[in-house]
């Protein structure tokens, strides 16, 4: 059964080679949709045989929607840049199990990396993610941020992709940041409207979660920072969507 590989880029010249040797391991072609990167990220593709797709950033579902028609094949592996399948994930997909069972998509346990180091703590193992579907009948979300794959048939499968996401935590804080605007600025969009005290009780539920319930606590300082950065983020996100409802009510005065 032939597979497309699709992957959303943007300025990923440090992990797009290797991003799509991999891919090639399980894909008869690979599809990038390109953010107009400013790097080397198209030139690499193109040399290992990637065929690009350039359209400036739509938000994280739509930009992957806008690559299917692109994909010849229906079944679709969407991986993002830095992501990569483990061995348990190749032999899922070469040994075509995915064709047993009525099944249009399947959610792999995802293994989360600071620089080599698993963080397998505070609620990030064992994460899960759908990156494997059938186009026919599964579809990414119109999520800008956080997007989820709709399926009416989905399968967790306990094979792994592996995430090489950061080489520090000041890249986790970034992120998180960068992610709590647009999660915040969804959210206002969807008519989504909370009280001053939201963030300040998000924040607090997502750090007892993560360092206590997800035994952070047992990981010394990374499992204090780990959930400390989850409470950032929760935070964060809802102290945004207050700030864009008061110039909301502002600009209605």
């Amino acid at each position: 059964m032939a597979i497309s590989g699709l992957v959303i880029t943007f300025n990923e010249e440090k992990n797009i080679g290797k991003c799509i040797d991999a891919l090639f391991k399980v894909c008869d072609e690979v599809i990038i949709v390109d953010s107009l990167s400013s790097d080397n990220t198209v030139k690499i593709a193109e040399e290992k045989g990637a065929k690009i797709i350039l359209q400036k950033f739509l938000g994280d579902g739509p930009q992957r929607s806008h690559g299917l028609p692109y994909c010849k094949n229906d079944w679709i592996l969407n991986l993002d840049a830095d992501e990569f399948l483990d061995k348990d994930a190749e032999a899922f997909i070469l040994k075509e199990k995915y064709l047993i069972g009525n099944y249009d998509a399947f959610a792999f346990r995802v293994k989360n990396f600071l620089k080599d180091e698993l963080i397998d703590f505070s609620g990030w193992y064992p994460d899960s993610k759908v990156r494997f579907f059938n186009k026919k009948t599964a579809h990414p979300s119109d999520a800008k941020v956080h997007q989820k794959i709709i399926t009416t048939n989905e399968k967790s499968v306990p094979v792994h992709i592996l995430h090489y996401g950061w080489s520090s935590f000041d890249q986790i804080l970034a992120k998180k940041n960068q992610y709590s605007t647009w999660h915040a600025q969804q959210l206002f969009d969807q008519g989504k409207r909370i009280n001053s005290l939201k963030p300040v009780l998000n924040g607090t539920v997502a750090f007892v979660r993560c360092y206590f319930f997800k035994k952070g606590i047992f990981n010394g300082l990374d499992g204090l920072t780990i959930a400390m950065i989850q409470a950032f983020f929760s935070y964060m996100k809802y102290a945004k969507l207050l700030k864009l409802q008061r110039e909301e009510k502002l600009l209605n005065r």
